[in-house]
């Protein structure tokens, strides 16, 4: 096994065998990635990876999910959590990774397996050098379908929890580089569905028809002048149509249509502007057509935010294990939507950015075939959260004495 090129620091951290241990872990969870909610394999190993640092406490939650409790120095002084993700996309993997995916049509197209691996690495590392108080360390399922974290928060594993934080790889970044910012860092995800009912006729007599296929290319027009032409340009959103589904012959004019999409937004108030509007442009210019449209809106993640405190013990976290130059902006407005923005609805957080593309590598969008993350970011990641937590638990445990 080739050894990872890490900073000096990070060397000293991170000793032969443990580096040995999870570049083993990534690539077995790799390997073998599953689906949301499905995650069974990877939950155990998952499970054994943390069994071995004799945690307080080791449970699997929400199904597939893996939660365990390491001790602080302080049984008293607040509890703070790290999260990774662990499950896979349905995609044919196509890196050419000597540990590519096994299971067909499934592959570890965003990064999750070294989100998990970061976690047992960071575990490791509070194992060995606790924090003040006790951190939970939260490996998630079902944050593709953006469900998973509400399942941990049901489960009651983070009652008490006054703080988490999170990470996601990223390949706009080079190894070294984490970004750590306040405001907005992923956008909030909601989904519609629009049926448009009309009258069906044959293809050669449209005239007789209330035609839905036409309705539709208007419909799908019609919503693309939503953030065009009646959304504020100083303020982001995304309305995207991503399906659609009509008809079952060239000479039949079917009588109903199907639509659906996401919509996007990093404000509370563009969010429901958008889901107003999507819902009166999509019966109106249904109603143009002769056809009615039935909206349906259905309610996803909301936006990540950073608030300034837990975004500064990051920082601080940053510096004390890369340094100063490690840290850099994000550079851009990420639409993308996130499901780690539930914990920060019911408690403080931050989520960073992780750069996982090796130097003079090339710049690879995640969810995309040939999708993969440079195994540094395992090491990265793994003392950043670490750093973090203990920055974390320590101010909060000074802020209550």
């Amino acid at each position: 096994m080739e050894k990872p090129n890490l900073p000096q620091r990070l060397q000293e951290l991170f000793q032969s065998d443990l580096t040995a241990k999870l570049i083993d872990l990534r690539r077995d969870l790799h390997r073998h990635p599953e689906l949301s909610f499905k995650e069974e394999r990877t939950c155990q190993q998952l499970y054994e990876a943390l069994s071995e640092l004799k945690p307080k406490m080791l449970e699997k939650v929400a199904a597939t999910g893996v939660v365990a409790r390491f001790a602080g120095q302080d049984p008293e002084a607040p509890i703070v959590a790290l999260r990774g993700d662990i499950d896979a996309l349905p995609i044919h993997e196509e890196t050419g990774l000597p540990f590519s995916s096994e299971n067909a049509g499934v592959m570890h197209a965003c990064g999750h397996d070294v989100h998990a691996t970061w976690a047992v690495g960071a575990a490791h590392l509070l194992a060995r050098n606790p924090a003040r108080g006790d951190v939970v360390v939260i490996l998630q399922p079902g944050e593709e379908t953006g469900q998973g974290a509400a399942q941990i928060l049901e489960s009651g594993a983070l009652r008490g929890v006054s703080a988490i934080f999170g990470a996601h790889v990223d390949r706009r970044f080079e190894i070294g580089e984490v970004v750590a910012q306040e405001g907005p860092l992923a956008a909030s995800s909601d989904t519609f569905e629009i049926e448009l009912h009309g009258r069906g006729a044959h293809g050669a007599r449209p005239h007789e028809s209330a035609d839905t296929i036409v309705g539709a290319a208007a419909v799908i027009t019609a919503l693309q002048t939503i953030v065009s032409r009646r959304l504020n340009p100083a303020y982001p959103g995304v309305v995207t149509v991503g399906k659609i589904h009509a008809g079952s012959a060239p000479n039949v004019i079917p009588g109903l249509a199907q639509l659906s999409g996401t919509i996007r937004a990093v404000d509370v108030e563009t969010r429901q502007f958008l889901l107003n509007e999507v819902t009166e442009v999509a019966r109106a210019e249904a109603a143009a057509h002769r056809l009615q449209a039935d909206v349906f809106l259905h309610s996803g993640t909301p936006a990540i935010v950073n608030p300034p405190e837990p975004v500064a013990w990051a920082r601080q976290a940053v510096v004390s294990v890369l340094g100063e130059a490690a840290l850099k902006p994000l550079g851009f407005l990420n639409m993308g939507g996130e499901d780690f923005a539930r914990y920060m609805e019911e408690m403080p957080g931050c989520f960073l950015r992780i750069g996982a593309r090796e130097k003079g590598g090339e710049t690879i969008p995640a969810h995309s075939p040939q999708f993969y993350a440079a195994e540094e970011s395992i090491f990265i990641g793994a003392a950043v959260l670490a750093e973090t937590a203990r920055v974390a638990s320590k101010t909060l445990a000074e802020s209550k004495d």
